[in-house]
């Protein structure tokens, strides 16, 4: 019986728990969230099974340590969490603590790593399972598997994909700890650097017309719903996008960056720095008109 406590929170979370508590070989000893949890899933899974469910401001303190110590776990599996672990709580359990990052990791460590594969025009994704040290994402890999995206996915498709396929990849990295320890593999052997991803903010999905064409669609479609939607502006009101269509064939010209060109009734066509884009689906309480100019 392979003992694990559970830092997750939130629905990246909730197709993992229903697969470990299925598993006659694994005993999940309790489940900690965010402190700031708005979710209320694994409270539920947890009163059903009867797991102790925790949450803490601060998990590297005295009081929480002495509390997880007691359950005597194996291994510790973190699935969306929000807290640094420290090296006393990394070494609790023996086989210390594993991470599943939707990251191809040492590339795309860090935040809102789907939405700025699709912003950076990726082809692909990774979902990596590594062991958690002291930094950020940087822990030796243990599984890592690779996912197309095409030109038609856009942030929801990814998370549909990200949201089994990280329960999936995760749990086949726990089944290796089943028969003893494992080893992962050092991050500077794919690359000696990688690279961050910072956390998207409010005021990061204000849409800039003075790009390319391909750059704004790859924004567009990367904060779709159910992300906040690219924001831009017309005749002083706010106009929420949530799909384009890129049109590879566009030539470029110079013209006025933010007009909009033309309208049929699937859209409209606005100028962007190297040709042109149509806006397929948006919400916007106002009239477009040929002529106007969004702000740039």
């Amino acid at each position: 019986m392979l003992k694990i406590g559970y830092f997750a929170d939130g629905p990246w979370s909730h197709n993992a728990f229903e697969r470990l508590i299925d598993d006659p070989l694994i005993k999940i000893e309790f489940v900690c969230v965010r402190y700031d949890t708005k979710d209320l899933t694994l409270k539920k899974f947890c009163d059903k099974y009867d797991v102790p469910y925790m949450k803490h401001e601060n998990i590297n303190s005295d009081e929480f340590i002495s509390q997880v110590k007691g359950f005597s776990c194996d291994l510790f599996v973190s699935m969306s969490f929000n807290q640094i672990f420290r090296q006393e709580i990394i070494n609790i359990p023996r086989f210390k603590i594993i991470n599943c990052h939707a990251g191809k990791l040492p590339f795309y460590r860090g935040r809102n790593i789907l939405n700025w594969v699709l912003i950076n025009d990726e082809r692909e994704f990774g979902i990596t399972v590594h062991f958690v040290d002291e930094g950020i994402d940087t822990g030796d890999i243990i599984l890592q598997k690779i996912f197309p995206i095409s030109e038609s996915d856009d942030y929801s498709s990814l998370l549909e994909t990200a949201y089994i396929a990280c329960a999936e990849i995760l749990c086949e990295a726990i089944d290796l700890f089943k028969v003893g320890g494992v080893v992962g593999s050092p991050q500077v052997m794919v690359h000696p650097v990688g690279f961050y991803c910072n956390q998207r903010k409010i005021g990061d999905e204000v849409l800039n017309w003075n790009q390319s064409s391909r750059n704004i669609f790859n924004f567009i479609r990367s904060i779709s719903c159910p992300g906040p939607m690219a924001r831009a502006f017309l005749n002083g009101k706010e106009m929420r996008i949530n799909k384009s269509d890129y049109i590879a064939e566009a030539p470029e010209y110079i013209g006025s960056v933010g007009a909009i060109l033309n309208k049929d009734k699937q859209g409209f066509y606005v100028k962007t720095q190297d040709s042109f884009i149509k806006i397929t689906a948006f919400e916007f309480n106002g009239i477009v008109k040929v002529g106007d100019r969004f702000d740039i």
